[in-house]
């Protein structure tokens, strides 16, 4: 039960990024209301509220996409929570992963709960090419999905050799102790 609860201390990331996307995207919804903020040639600060996913997929669905994001996001969530207390404790890597895309999906469900939208702010483009809009959460999502890809390439980016021999060694201590 203690190696579940240290585990579980991971879930501290997703709550610092729930608190950041929040924070970031009530600044959005309060000053960009107002106007866009310019920061570089192709780059700037400016509000968009999406109704759908990814690149507003399924945004024109009636409200009913909320249902199931949001339904989405808290069952990813507690899925996602249960892997992270089966970890060993060589594999942070995973449960940094783990904690970023459920921050992320938590900070974006609390906007469809709330507005029935997703708050965006962060904008690129390229003359008349425009990437959809995202947000602090999204960029949480997508971090942990590389991290996961990453980890599929066997390419962990926490552990050392010597990190993950000392502990293994640990956890092959603790399982014969019991």
């Amino acid at each position: 039960m203690t190696q579940s609860v240290t585990k579980l201390t991971w879930l501290w990331l997703a709550v610092a990024i729930i608190v950041v996307d929040q924070a970031t995207k009530y600044w959005a919804e309060h000053i960009l209301r107002y106007g866009v903020i310019d920061i570089l040639p192709i780059f700037d600060l400016s509000l968009a509220h999406n109704t759908g996913s990814a690149f507003g997929f399924l945004g024109g669905l009636g409200g009913i996409q909320h249902v199931f994001f949001v339904t989405l996001a808290v069952v990813v969530s507690i899925v996602l929570t249960i892997f992270i207390a089966k970890l060993k404790s060589h594999e942070r890597h995973l449960a940094v992963a783990y904690s970023l895309i459920i921050g992320g999906a938590i900070g974006n469900a609390i906007d469809r709960l709330i507005y029935q939208y997703v708050i965006d702010f962060i904008h690129w483009f390229y003359k008349d090419w425009h990437y959809p809009h995202f947000n602090v959460a999204d960029i949480a999502i997508f971090i942990g999905a590389a991290l996961l890809i990453a980890e599929a390439f066997e390419k962990p980016f926490l552990n050392t050799s010597t990190t993950l021999n000392n502990s293994t060694e640990a956890d092959s201590n603790e399982n014969s102790t019991r």
